[in-house]
């Protein structure tokens, strides 16, 4: 597998500092529902999505550049105009760029699981960045998240439920694979060897 290409520069950059959301339609060119990756890995899902839903405005967060600025360039060679690659740690600039009520759906997959107790502090999902996520969804916001470790998946929705997500399956419940899903590049792995997947899809009460 070739490595990622790297852009020069980070990608990004001239949200990084910004101390109130931006115009989105402004920035996109157009309207239309706003949604959120946070950690989009290789990019292989945020890619995708955004080639079948071309009226999504799609902002991917991604800390690694490779992958990062890698997933930008191969947007802007497919043609996409609906995708923003942000270069960036989502917990320290998600509350800036988004207005409370702005999001259409969050997307999170297969965020790394930490597994040193010392280390949980680093993970995505605790409870004060979960009520953030909250407030920034619209009412009747859908959060998809995905993981490939059965207690971390249980963990996070504990979490998201007890800040105020409903899960529409009943609490702690997983939901089953949905084949109209884009999947990740690390989801296609498992779809082929058939190792589990733990999906939660949440709304935001309306």
């Amino acid at each position: 597998m070739a490595r990622p290409r790297l852009l020069p520069d980070p990608v990004g950059l001239k949200f990084m500092n910004l101390e109130a959301p931006p115009d989105w339609d402004a920035e996109f060119g157009f309207p239309g529902p706003l949604e959120l990756e946070i950690g989009s890995g290789a990019g292989g899902h945020a890619l995708e999505y955004c080639r079948r839903n071309p009226q999504v405005r799609y902002v991917a967060f991604e800390w690694r550049k490779k992958y990062a600025r890698d997933t930008q360039a191969r947007g802007e060679k497919m043609g996409l105009k609906n995708l923003r690659v942000l270069e960036a740690d989502a917990r320290a600039v998600v509350p800036r760029l988004f207005a409370a009520g702005s999001l259409a759906a969050i997307h999170l997959q297969f965020p790394d699981p930490w597994w040193k107790r010392a280390h949980f502090k680093r993970a995505i999902i605790l409870p004060d960045f979960a009520r953030v996520l909250l407030d920034k969804l619209a009412p009747g916001g859908r959060f998809d998240m995905r993981t490939d470790v059965e207690d971390r998946g249980h963990a996070m929705l504990s979490i998201l439920e007890e800040v105020g997500f409903l899960n529409p399956l009943g609490q702690g419940v997983f939901h089953p694979y949905d084949p109209e899903e884009v999947p990740s590049t690390r989801e296609r792995r498992y779809l082929q060897s058939g190792e589990p997947v733990y999906r939660g899809r949440l709304v935001k009460p309306g």
